[in-house]
């Protein structure tokens, strides 16, 4: 069996850094990915669903790098859990845990509002640069 996610959203604050016991790199960020519609009565509505994005080895290292808060990326990767939290409102939401299998930079560095991509990462390969 197999299962894939695949999120375009804005990254919520600098990714962070950090090492498993055994050296291997990991960097962590949260993603905000936007949903606006119109409703039956005309109104617009907006939805913010968030994920927790886990991303390994030398793309880790990339990904800390290269993302800050408010770069728009694509991840490509496996749902691993939900993890429910209380909002500042008093409601019950969830955070869903995503293990990436590559993220895809679509804002420069410095550039949070660009549609430009500046590079894809992947485990394997590190950063490739499209032309």
């Amino acid at each position: 069996m197999y299962q894939q996610i695949t999120l375009i959203g804005r990254v919520a604050a600098k990714p962070e850094l950090r090492y498993t016991p055994s050296g291997v790199t990991v960097a962590s960020f949260s993603l905000a990915v936007n949903r606006t519609w119109t409703d039956s009565e005309g109104n617009k509505k907006d939805k913010t669903t968030w994920f927790r994005c886990s991303t390994w080895r030398q793309q880790a290292e990339v990904v800390e790098k290269y993302l800050d808060k408010g770069s728009k990326v694509m991840v490509i990767g496996e749902v691993e859990e939900a993890r429910p939290y209380t909002d500042r409102d008093g409601n019950q939401r969830a955070s869903l845990e995503v293990t990436t299998q590559k993220v895809v930079f679509l804002s420069n560095k410095g550039d949070s509002e660009s549609g430009n991509s500046a590079a894809n990462t992947t485990h394997d390969d590190g950063p490739e640069i499209p032309f």
